[in-house]
């Protein structure tokens, strides 16, 4: 073998080294760029840095689901907090599912199989979406169920996230469902000016999540979805199955969180954080001192 082959050979092995993702020294967790995944992704950062003594790299603010997905696919993330509902519907592509085991079965053995990819233990809250209007006009106009609401939306705006509008567990279905009509088409913006958007009149709904602070903070109404139109939304960790082999500690982590939140708590840390313009980090400490992990 010539000196001039080899150094080709070299060289071309460096630049595929270079155009392959780099690989962290140390556990990677990503989050959505809405407070509760912050709040989440914080967690699993906090309790896999307790259980293993490594240093986690936290790489929050992901756009959502899709873009978390692909940076799990690309090793850019090793996990993140995500909710089977949304798995099933967004990121699987399968249809509606309305029993939680089944959901979280499927979702299991898709990910597994698809992307090696493992859904811990379910962390023991759900986070549905909410339809959530101004306290006022839910007293005025004595709403409290989505369908009751139908013969008022054609004179009301719709305020959504980007995913909601097109994802199939979302809007098209959501209107079908309830024969709903707007005022216009929906104004798309950041899950966190959705709430600002209500409260100044700029919308007159929003789909909001059940577990999001300003509800019961602002007074809002989040209307009862009376024909059970969402599917389950457990949040669960997903953790990239290399991750798993190169630190096999993470899923002690995953374990002791196991069923370790409920609504109201998670409600309540995403107040301290929206309401009381808390730093998450400190709100996940706390927290985690008052379970004992």
């Amino acid at each position: 073998m010539t000196r001039e082959f080899v150094t080709v050979v070299v060289t071309f092995c460096l630049l595929l080294a270079g155009c392959s993702p780099p690989r962290s020294d140390r556990p990677v967790i990503g989050a959505k760029n809405f407070t509760e995944q912050v709040v989440l992704g914080e967690l699993l950062a906090q309790e896999i840095e307790a259980k293993t003594n490594l240093r986690v790299e936290r790489r929050f603010y992901l756009a959502g689901s899709y873009i978390c997905q692909q940076a799990m696919l690309a090793g850019r993330i090793d996990g993140y907090p995500e909710y089977t509902g949304t798995a099933l519907t967004a990121i699987l592509k399968q249809t509606v599912d309305r029993n939680p085991e089944s959901v979280l079965r499927t979702v299991r053995q898709m990910y597994q199989s698809k992307y090696r990819i493992t859904v811990g233990p379910p962390l023991g809250f759900e986070n549905t979406f909410a339809m959530v209007i101004r306290g006022d006009d839910a007293k005025k106009l004595h709403l409290t169920m989505l369908s009751q609401a139908a013969q008022y939306t054609p004179q009301w705006r719709l305020g959504v996230g980007y995913e909601f509008e097109q994802r199939p567990d979302g809007l098209p279905g959501l209107s079908a469902a309830y024969g709903l009509r707007f005022n216009g088409p929906p104004r798309t913006m950041d899950l966190g000016l959705l709430y600002r958007a209500l409260q100044a009149q700029q919308v007159d709904m929003i789909a909001a999540n059940s577990t999001d602070g300003p509800i019961e903070a602002l007074g809002l109404t989040a209307l009862e979805d009376d024909q059970h139109y969402f599917p389950p939304y457990q949040a669960v960790p997903l953790i990239r199955d290399e991750a798993l082999e190169r630190w096999p500690q993470i899923g002690n982590a995953l374990a002791a969180l196991a069923g370790e939140i409920d609504a109201d708590e998670m409600r309540a840390m995403n107040e301290a954080v929206d309401g009381e313009h808390r730093d998450p980090a400190e709100v996940v400490r706390e927290f985690r001192n008052r379970k004992g992990l």
